[in-house]
């Protein structure tokens, strides 16, 4: 995996990814490309990044928590960042449990107006 270099138009095309996108992730300091002139190029650790720069946004983490999270391995290294990583996924995932119950809520309610309504119309 140390061989790949991928250029920018490669990079938004392996991830799936705006130019725009790619452009805002290395200006919070997510990315940091090689640059020769005005080309840029990724490298390993940045394929690695963008993967999991990705898999964050998935999961509902604010890019500052990713950026925050991916400087600890850098500072820190790699069991400071799974411990911060173990903190983080367990409140995301209260929160992401909380907004399924609210989901949940929301569908039942709007099952029951739903079926009130359809009720009515059917009355005449």
């Amino acid at each position: 995996m140390s061989d790949i270099r991928l250029s920018f138009k490669e990079m938004c095309a392996r991830f799936d990814v705006t130019p725009r996108t790619l452009r805002y992730y290395e200006y919070i300091e997510l990315l940091q490309p090689e640059r020769q002139g005005r080309s840029r190029f990724y490298g390993a650790r940045e394929v690695a990044r963008m993967t999991l720069i990705l898999r964050g946004r998935k999961f509902g983490f604010p890019l500052e928590d990713i950026r925050q999270w991916l400087l600890i391995r850098e500072n820190e290294g790699d069991i400071a960042q799974k411990k911060a990583w173990v903190e983080m996924s367990s409140r995301q995932l209260q929160e992401l449990a909380e907004q399924r119950q609210q989901i949940e809520e929301a569908i039942t309610e709007l099952q029951e107006l739903h079926d009130v309504t359809m009720t009515a119309l059917k009355a005449g």
